[in-house]
């Protein structure tokens, strides 16, 4: 029985096994035969198609991958360095990104949205209360807010000249008006001029100056003294809460916007003339390279991942990305310059001797 058995197990897999076929075995004489070249262009157009439609799902996977990789198996502190100080402080702003500048800068300095929309917008009340608070309660800061706003050398110049043009006004209206008398103060005025050889508007002047700033400074003195860090706070508050209502607007009043002479041009300029300044200057290199080390320092264990992670950059994002991409990849993949690369590599894999003698295809 055993034998049967075999025997029969023998002739059932004899009966029902297909027969292997050669190459040789299946070319039809009627068909043309596959020449390198044709099963080249075949697989060509087979890697485009696939490539096209796994274009999303790989894009994912590569980001999936790529945020696993620890930051510090492809970027090293002294990449950054040369990144940041070899290379991009090596180089002045182009002509193109300053006209850039000047123009976004008029674009949104003069666009109609500002003329509707107040300057409170753009700092909140609780703000300017917090850098009050904290002005009020510093003394240095204190002090030099008050020196700023009282003792300052321009305002009292200022003040001088406006009490002298008032008094010289009053003056000269007066005498005018007052007949014989206003003559004969005229003339003592002339005499006093020639005998102390000096001119009166001069003396005037220096008068007002010498005792108005000596007032400034008491006046000063004083305000230091007594004013308390609650008045200094709410005295900020109250200059914010009288400006605060304006539009944005406003700020154009103290611009500019002639073709000959342009605020905008000037403020541009000054950023370039800083800019080119500063990149050159051993300062900045080293306070640039201390910060590289310090964030490279605080980074460098991390994933790719993690560190995008903080700029808002995670799956969703490239989730969300990847449309937008996907027609520059479609583009990029039917694009005649990596067709001519895949063939050319398929074409240095199949004219290696192995493989030709191996397939035994057709040359011609």
């Amino acid at each position: 029985m055993p034998t049967t058995t075999t025997q029969y197990n023998k002739l059932s897999i004899t009966m029902t096994s297909k027969p292997i076929h050669t190459t040789k075995d299946i070319q039809n004489p009627n068909t043309p035969a596959l020449t390198i070249d044709g099963l080249i262009d075949a697989q060509v157009a087979f890697m485009q198609q696939w490539l096209c439609k796994q274009a999303e799902p790989l894009s994912m996977e590569a980001w999936q991958w790529f945020g696993g990789q620890p930051l510090s198996k492809y970027i090293s502190r002294d990449d950054l360095q040369y990144l940041l100080n070899d290379w991009l402080l090596n180089h002045p702003l182009s002509e193109v990104m300053r006209a850039d500048i000047r123009d976004i800068l008029h674009t949104v300095i003069y666009h109609p949205v500002n003329d509707n929309v107040p300057l409170s917008e753009l700092v909140d009340d609780t703000q300017v209360a917090t850098l009050a608070d904290y002005i009020g309660s510093h003394e240095q800061q204190r002090n030099i807010l008050i020196h700023t706003l009282i003792g300052n050398e321009t305002f009292t110049d200022l003040l001088t000249q406006t009490l002298y043009h008032a008094i010289n006004d009053f003056m000269e209206t007066t005498l005018d008006k007052a007949g014989g008398v206003g003559k004969l103060m005229k003339l003592g005025r002339s005499s006093f001029e020639k005998v102390t050889n000096k001119n009166l508007d001069e003396k005037l002047q220096t008068y007002l100056h010498r005792n108005i700033k000596d007032l400034a400074h008491r006046a000063e003195a004083n305000a230091k003294a007594h004013l308390s860090n609650e008045e200094v706070a709410r005295l900020l508050v109250t200059g914010w809460a009288r400006i605060k209502a304006q539009p944005i607007s406003h700020i154009q009043t103290y611009l500019r916007d002639e073709p000959d002479n342009s605020s905008i041009d000037h403020i541009e300029a000054s950023i370039g003339q800083s800019y080119n300044r500063l990149r050159m200057s051993p300062y900045l290199h080293s306070l640039v390279a201390a910060g590289v080390d310090t964030w490279y320092r605080n980074h460098q264990a991390d994933t790719i991942a993690t560190v995008a992670a903080s700029l808002h950059i995670d799956e969703q994002a490239m989730a969300q990305l990847t449309p937008t991409l996907l027609p520059i990849i479609n583009d990029a993949l039917a694009s005649e310059w990596l067709t001519a690369h895949l063939r050319e590599m398929l074409q240095e894999f199949y004219n290696q001797p192995n493989i030709k003698a191996s397939l035994g295809f057709n040359d011609q």
